[in-house]
Parts: C-alpha cells; structure tokens; sequence
C-alpha cells in the first residue's frame, strides 16, 4: 500500500492541466474525460460545516490511503467508484503529480445520489440527540434506558439528506429516501451500507479499533447500477474510538476530527465564519491522530 509522502500540507489543489469542476470542503474534483475524475483530497478540515484557516499535515494522504484499503477490502460487497486509471496516466507534469502524491485517485464518473448513507452501532452525536428526544433515530424505535457511546443491540441504518454549503445534514427516516430513491435503490443501499460497516467493524475491532458510525456515498452510472464513491470508512466520515479508553456514559477518545471539535467548543467562536486558527499543537495532534488510525487499520 502506497504510504503518505513528505510534501508540505495542501490546502488547495492547483492542476492547471484539468478543469476543476467542484471544491468541497476536502476535495477537489477535475474533470478528466467523458467517463473520469481526478478526486483530491486536501489537508483542509472543517469542523460544524465550516473549513478551518489551518491545512493539517498529511490528512488528504491519510484519507486517501485509507479509502482505497477499504475500497479494496469491500470489493466483495459492492463495486467502487475506482477505475484502472492511474493518476501518472492523466497527470503528465511533474510538479503537479508530486504535489498530489498520495492523495488523489482517478475515478468513474457517476451520478451521486441526494443522500448520506449513515450506519451505526453506538449511540452517539445526532444519534444520540435524536435518542433523547424521540426514543428512536430515523424512525427507527431503540430500547429504554441506553446511554451516551453505548453499543446497539444491531447495526442501524440512519440516512440523511444533503444539505447546501454551509448548511447541516438532517437525519431523516428510510420513507423518505424511497421517495428519493425509490424502493428498490433505496432497499439497497440500507443493505450495502450496513454490510460494509458490519465487514468493517469487524476487522478495525481485530485492530483494537470501535467504528462507531459511518457515512458512506453512493452513485449510479448510466445503466442504474449503485456503486460505493467519494471516502469509505475514513476519520473524517466516521468515529474511530480506541477500544482501550471506550466506555459509555461519555463521548470517548476518538482517532477522528472531534479533538479539533472538542478543542473548538472550548472557545468563544459562533460556529460560523471566519474559523479560528488552530495552534501549532491541535494541529500536530490531529495529524498524529489521523496517521495513528492509518497504521493501526491497514498495518
């Protein structure tokens, strides 16, 4: 497996050979051809729907590596969105490959669908909000009396809606995306969603690691056939807790970005922009964070 470089963190991607087409809060997107996208992923963060000032140091290389350990892992479950491509092969310029070492992947182009395909095994975040409040997540009714982080008695799916820049996902019910999607789509995309996790969970506990949530993405190419796209499994769209230091009752340690969230929290900031700056020592311990999860999953 291709490990991350020593290059200077990236906070925006500059291929003057390609056309950028999108720029989402970590990646840019290049149009490649009629049937290709040259996915980046950047070092930037953002945190409550906002992208921080401060890159963190190898994080696009993490998030990388990490999708296509898992991308290759899940094979068996679902297809991808990776094709046979390789970025050498689309990239002619020296300067511009070394700057997206280990970071960009060349991809189908897909339809996406309108939705975040969220599974969970613990109770915690929305989740748990929503728990408090209603009894359930997603219409989803859940036992009397758990508590914060603690195990489910199964793996659920809780799907949410895309919302527009700036703006925050909202948890909706499995009806909802059938009319979205439609029944069979939608029927399949709770199943490869909660197959992936469960595959996935398995194997980061061998590792000492808990997933206790992930949000997957999901296209379709011409023909309506469903493929996995964007990040699989990555500390950016899920939690990663170490199995040592997990207990319920409290949001535990995480491999993930909610350091930074909880770091966040601790100052005077209205969670809309400008961000703040982070000092020199949230961002080296998010980056460690990051390259720690890395390790111990694909080691």
């Amino acid at each position: 497996m291709e490990q991350y470089s020593q290059s200077a963190p990236l906070f925006e991607s500059r291929i003057g050979s390609l056309k950028k087409i999108h720029q989402g809060k970590v990646r840019d997107i290049y149009d490649v051809d009629d049937g290709h996208l040259l996915i980046v992923a950047t070092d930037r963060l953002s945190a409550f729907d906002v992208v921080l000032p401060d890159p963190i140091p190898f994080k696009g290389q993490v998030l990388t590596q990490i999708s296509l350990f898992w991308f290759e892992k899940t094979s068996h479950i679902t297809r991808n969105h990776l094709s046979d491509l390789r970025v050498e092969e689309v990239i002619s310029d020296s300067e511009e490959r070394a700057q997206l070492a280990g970071r960009a992947m060349v991809v189908k182009k897909l339809t996406a669908l309108p939705i975040e395909a969220v599974a969970r095994g613990y109770l915690i975040g929305s989740g748990y909000k929503d728990y408090i409040a209603h009894g359930s997540v997603c219409g989803i009714s859940l036992p009397p009396g758990l508590r914060m982080a603690q195990r489910l008695p199964e793996p659920i799916f809780t799907p949410a809606s895309k919302a527009p820049a700036g703006s925050h996902d909202e948890n909706i019910d499995f009806a909802a995306i059938v009319k979205l999607l439609g029944k069979d789509c939608a029927a399949e995309v709770r199943r490869i969603a909660l197959e992936v996790y469960g595959f996935a969970a398995e194997h980061a506990r061998s590792r000492d690691i808990i997933i206790a949530d992930t949000k997957f993405e999901f296209g379709v190419d011409k023909s309506g056939r469903l493929y996995l796209i964007d990040e699989v499994l990555t500390p950016d769209s899920s939690r990663f807790w170490p199995m040592a230091s997990y207990k319920s009752g409290i949001s535990p340690p995480s491999f993930d970005k909610q350091f930074v969230r909880d770091y966040l929290e601790s100052l005077q900031w209205n969670k809309k922009p400008p961000a703040p700056h982070l000092p020199p020592e949230i961002l080296a311990r998010t980056s460690d964070n990051y390259r720690e999860a890395l390790k111990l999953l694909t080691a």
